[in-house]
């Protein structure tokens, strides 16, 4: 998961900062949470220049198209901003993005939560969602 996560970092392609915390554990939807589990790590990338965010989503846009990751949407949200989303999926790595661009902020900055594919819990073990 945070392989992932700095690879998305370097796609962004400007100088930024990351927030904390790290990855966590979720149930997968529709499945029972005591069997199955999901990675997730949300965070947000404030790019050094506010005017780099919209060069940041720009790079995602393309990179994402990149090492096996697909493009899956890209789209404005409802907000009174109308905050460009970019929804991408890498099947090899299980994995998948969602980045939110809020360039309209006072401070820009990215929304960004990977997500890994379900898994499920080894017999024996138990997992501790957060």
């Amino acid at each position: 998961m945070k392989a992932v996560s700095s690879q998305i970092y370097d796609f962004t392609g400007v100088a930024g900062t990351a927030s904390e915390p790290g990855p966590g554990i979720k149930a997968c939807e529709g499945k029972d949470p005591d069997t199955y589990f999901q990675v997730y790590h949300p965070w947000n990338f404030r790019p050094k220049s506010g005017s780099d965010n919209d060069v940041a989503m720009g790079n995602l846009k393309e990179k994402l198209s990149t090492d096996g990751w697909v493009i899956k949407d890209s789209y404005r949200d409802n907000s009174a901003n109308k905050n460009l989303n970019l929804i991408a999926d890498n099947d090899s790595k299980k994995m998948s993005v969602w980045v939110v661009a809020y360039s309209k902020r006072t401070t820009p900055s990215l929304g960004i939560e990977v997500t890994s594919g379900c898994y499920q819990v080894p017999e024996g073990e138990t997992i501790e969602h957060s």
